[in-house]
């Protein structure tokens, strides 16, 4: 539960994918500045371990976890450098297993009902539905829903997320983030365009909070 508080403040959590070390606390100070403090940390490169540890010592109030984190060793890497939460595109049992054992909180990936249907029996209540826009957007989330609610699963929409169709997500209570590669575009990382990031970041709190306003009035 504390895990799903800290992303529902976020709204927004940036996808990130470094390449080398030295850009993540750069990175991590400009989108903790523009509002973001949950960020996610992808396993697809040799410098993830390092840069979540480099955060974690230096950027204290950002909250770093790893994704991407396909196999138990990426786990007990992830956890070794001090991520404080993990999230996976897709569900393996061996993956949680590790993370439970090591009482890293986790989301899985799911895609389908019957995705759905074993994560929540694995004992998740907050999934990452994934790639969401290619497997049917927020239509789909409202679809599974009308199957899965009573169960009160959460959900944390990613792949295809940006700042044009947020509100799709953000009009579905059960949608307590989003994760984004938009907020850190290649090429503001490559040159080290940290203003721009602070920015993209910024934006994306600001519509994040006019969004749920929007919902909260429409619910009254």
């Amino acid at each position: 539960m504390e895990m799903i508080e800290s992303l529902k403040a976020a709204g927004v959590v940036p996808v990130i994918v470094i390449d080398k070390e030295e850009q993540a606390v750069p990175l991590a100070k400009a989108l903790v500045k523009g509002g973001l403090k949950v960020l996610e940390v992808t396993f697809r490169t040799p410098a993830a371990a390092g840069a979540i540890a480099r955060i974690r010592a230096e950027v204290p109030e950002a909250v770093v976890g790893a994704g991407t984190l396909l196999t138990p060793h990426q786990v007990h890497a992830a956890h070794a450098a001090g991520a404080a939460f993990g999230v996976a595109p897709g569900s393996d049992p061996a993956a949680y297993k590790v993370a439970r054992e090591l009482g890293m909180p986790f989301v899985p990936g799911v895609a389908t009902a019957s995705e759905l249907s074993q994560a929540l029996t694995a004992g998740f209540s907050l999934v990452k539905f994934f790639p969401a826009e290619a497997a049917g957007g927020a239509t789909m989330i409202r679809n599974l829903l009308g199957a899965f609610r009573f169960t009160g699963v959460k959900f944390m929409p990613t792949g295809g997320v940006n700042a044009e169709n947020l509100g799709d997500y953000f009009g579905i209570p059960e949608v307590v983030a989003v994760g984004g590669t938009w907020v850190v575009p290649k090429k503001a990382l490559a040159d080290g365009d940290w203003a721009a990031v602070e920015r993209l970041a910024a934006e994306a709190s600001s519509r994040v909070r006019a969004l749920r306003a929007v919902a909260v009035g429409a619910a009254m």
